[in-house]
């Protein structure tokens, strides 16, 4: 079911099938985010719950069970509940059950709450320990935006700017199972803000950045002056990817994790950026989105 929000500047579709959005208009018309598309990716902006990436061979030991769950989790192919909304945010509500249970052994709740100010739509998450034993995930997002966003544009024409100047290493990917080949990085920044997108940089899979000062990143043409801004405090990873195919998108991903590296063993807690609540404790996280 789709619920939309709005301001005079902007107007948010989002969707209760993973609680996610579905659109972000300008009060000119111009569409931000990413179309779903298919031939290039049927994405959108999916939510990545109870951890990011890939586990290997979608399993792994956790001490309350097996994790049993495909690329990036469970919450993303969820129907959610619309908990509240009115015209500038909503509020969708997931909570543990015997499905998830068989792929993810513990109890939670979680909200995601998106919501517009000015020229802003901010994602917002609350996950919850409703069980009694602590809980280990992670959380992320994987929104794609339209690059170019202008007829004048070219997908080439768009630079990624990061808030400070970065050394960014960025781990390879293997191709075959998704997981990190952390011994093996490929220098994309050397103390520098920003470099000019090609398709040629993805031809890897995702750049990776598990080692960022920054935490706020520009995506924008200075021909025409059109992208948009990401807000990341709290995710302490990063990633930014695009569709083998040449693929017209971006998608400007904050972690709290990464997918497993080939370095790691397959007990959950024991994976990069793994967080852990304590039995009625909960962890909040957000993002903002800012168009020009």
């Amino acid at each position: 079911m789709e619920t939309t929000i709005r301001n005079d500047r902007l107007t948010v579709v989002c969707d209760s099938m993973g609680g996610e959005q579905r659109a972000i208009t300008s009060e000119e018309g111009i569409e931000y985010l990413w179309n779903g598309d298919s031939r290039f990716w049927k994405g959108r902006a999916p939510t990545l719950f109870p951890f990011v990436g890939r586990l290997r061979n979608n399993r792994a030991q956790s001490a309350a069970g097996e994790i049993a769950l495909p690329r990036h989790g469970l919450a993303r192919t969820r129907e959610w509940k619309v908990e509240s909304a009115d015209r500038h945010s909503v509020t969708y509500y997931l909570a543990s059950d015997e499905e998830t249970r068989k792929g993810y052994p513990y109890d939670f709740e979680m909200r995601i709450r998106h919501f517009v100010q000015e020229a802003s739509v901010t994602t917002a998450y609350d996950i919850r320990n409703t069980g009694t034993v602590p809980m280990p995930f992670c959380v992320g997002a994987h929104p794609g935006y339209r690059v170019p966003l202008d007829d004048r544009d070219s997908f080439e024409d768009y630079v990624v700017e990061f808030e400070y100047p970065e050394t960014a290493d960025c781990p390879q990917v293997n191709a075959a199972d998704g997981l990190l080949i952390d011994s093996v990085r490929n220098r994309l920044l050397n103390d520098e803000r920003s470099f000019r997108l090609n398709h040629v940089l993805f031809r890897g899979d995702a750049l990776i950045f598990d080692r960022l000062k920054s935490r706020s990143v520009r995506v924008y043409s200075p021909k025409s002056g059109r992208g948009l801004r990401m807000d990341f405090e709290g995710f302490d990873y990063f990633g930014i990817w695009s569709s083998l195919a040449d693929a017209p998108l971006i998608c400007l991903e904050p972690w709290t994790g990464t997918a497993t590296q080939e370095s790691e063993d397959d007990i959950f807690e024991h994976k990069q950026g793994m967080r852990m609540l304590a039995p009625g404790e909960k962890a909040e996280y957000a993002f903002t989105v800012t168009v020009y």
